[in-house]
């Protein structure tokens, strides 16, 4: 009978616990690649100093100095005087100011939608292949150039007073409704057409959107039966809504900023600064008035930032909107 052998469970050695380990898990860098990344970030920021210089003296300094003076009492001659929230009330008792926001905000209205609408039609006319297309892209984009001088502004003033163009074409028509820049209901018109004439650079985005549609989804379309209408409004607006929506919100923000063309086409200096009436009087009008003819820059200050809190709250709402309209790619918004 055999013996039987067992064998003794092995037993499990485990080293001991060595403890926290102290000091880097990796070897220290040299000191040579340290002075060289401290040279190399040295030259980053020497090739930067004239943008950090640029905005810190000509953005950032003016920014909080005027935010200092919108609480003073300050003509640009004497030394500002603290007065709190004065200038504030004051801005928002006067019906002045009441009517330039009022003239701002029609202009904002209607004349950024007429303009967008113009560049998406005219971009959608590009978007075709046709001969001599590069020359009517240039051609159509060139006003966007020029339009901002004040030069043009002045033609355009010219243009559309007393007995000039706009009103022979009229009278030939039986309209005896006289120049548009010396009526007080008619010289927001002219800055209307005056925007809507520089519809190129919208224009060329819309034209960069067109481009990216996949033409798949236009064919499928035809095989379906869906017509030109329906295509737009299927297709082209909800793969363009991106394009649509920097738009939107770029000539928003340049129409509450529109201050050149309203003051040369309202004749400028001399008492007549925002138009016949007030008629041309948008915010920024209003604001040159009382910053630098009445020598209140306390109070323009105070209207600055009421504009710049206008705008950020308009482009709050228009980023929280295009949520409900603007489609992404990807399938998200």
């Amino acid at each position: 009978m055999g013996t039987a052998v067992t064998h003794a469970p092995a037993t499990e050695v485990r080293a001991k616990d060595p403890g926290p380990r102290h000091g880097p898990d990796t070897p220290p860098r040299p000191t040579g690649i340290k002075r060289r990344g401290r040279r190399e970030n040295l030259a980053g920021y020497l090739f930067m100093s004239p943008w950090i210089a640029g905005f810190l003296l000509l953005t950032a300094g003016p920014m909080a100095a005027s935010l200092y003076f919108a609480f003073t009492d300050y003509n640009l001659f004497d030394a500002p005087r603290w007065i709190g929230l004065d200038n504030f009330s004051e801005m928002f008792g006067d019906p002045r100011w009441r009517h330039s926001v009022r003239v701002t905000l029609w202009y904002v209205v209607v004349g950024t939608p007429v303009k967008l609408l113009v560049a998406l039609g005219v971009a959608l006319l590009l978007a075709q292949k046709r001969r001599g297309q590069a020359f009517y892209r240039a051609a159509f984009y060139a006003p966007s150039l020029i339009g901002a001088s004040v030069s043009v502004a002045i033609v355009w003033k010219a243009i559309f007073s007393d007995d000039a163009v706009v009103d022979r074409t009229q009278k030939a028509f039986g309209i005896d409704a006289g120049g548009w820049t010396g009526d007080p209901d008619l010289i927001i018109y002219s800055l209307v057409a005056l925007t809507v004439w520089q519809f190129g650079a919208p224009m060329v985005i819309f034209l960069a959107g067109l481009k990216q549609v996949p033409r798949e989804l236009y064919e499928a379309a035809d095989v379906d039966g869906a017509g030109r209408l329906r295509q737009f409004w299927n297709i082209t607006l909800p793969m363009i809504s991106p394009v649509l929506f920097f738009n939107v919100l770029l000539e928003t923000i340049h129409s509450f900023q529109i201050f050149s063309s309203a003051y040369i086409v309202g004749g400028g200096a001399g008492g007549n600064a925002c138009g016949p009436a007030d008629g041309s009087m948008v915010y920024t009008c209003y604001l040159y008035v009382q910053g630098f003819e009445n020598s209140r820059m306390g109070l323009a200050s105070a209207m600055a930032w009421m504009l710049l809190v206008a705008v950020a709250l308009v482009t709050a709402v228009l980023f929280w909107s295009q949520k409900r309209w603007v489609h992404y790619e990807e399938g998200g918004r």
